[in-house]
């Protein structure tokens, strides 16, 4: 076990839902900190043309397989809420179709072969009302906390759907 799940680890005996998901918050926290300072990994995704061609995938397909709510595309990681309509492909499938596209489209534009995304990524279903308010203010804010800009709506690469 890393230190940084020791320090997340559950207390045996003490564990509710609250506290577990305030650990889980703590947890991702870190890894949200090391994505947002970008200091390792590929950075494609800060190449205005990989930026746009993925913005332009995300918003073919709004309106075909989801309703877009909102994205933030940052140096190496994107966040992004959907709406999936009920005839929907799942969200897995939705995914594999944005990332397949995007990913050899990109690799084409950089001249290189290989993957382009990470094969899993961190989903999760949000509930209307605050929690999906907070979610969106958390993606659309996300430039702003990593410091790339003052406001959120002067980052290119954030949309929320009016």
């Amino acid at each position: 076990m890393t230190a940084l799940q020791q320090e997340f680890a559950a207390v045996p005996g003490a564990d509710d839902e609250a506290a577990t998901y305030a650990r889980q918050r703590r947890y991702f926290g870190k890894f949200d900190a090391q994505l947002d300072a970008a200091h390792a990994g590929p950075v494609w995704l800060g190449q205005p043309a990989i930026a746009q061609l993925v913005q332009q995938a995300l918003h073919f397909s709004d309106g075909r397989n989801y309703q877009l709510v909102c994205y933030c595309l940052m140096a190496n990681h994107v966040h992004l809420v959907v709406c999936l309509p009920d005839n929907a492909p799942s969200l897995a499938r939705t995914l594999q179709s944005l990332k397949g596209y995007t990913g050899r489209a990109a690799n084409a534009l950089l001249g290189r072969t290989g993957h382009f995304w990470q094969r899993e990524s961190y989903d999760h279903v949000v509930r209307n009302g605050q929690e999906l308010e907070r979610v969106i203010a958390y993606v659309v804010n996300n430039p702003v906390k990593a410091g790339l800009t003052n406001d959120w709506q002067q980052w290119p690469y954030t949309y929320w759907a009016p």
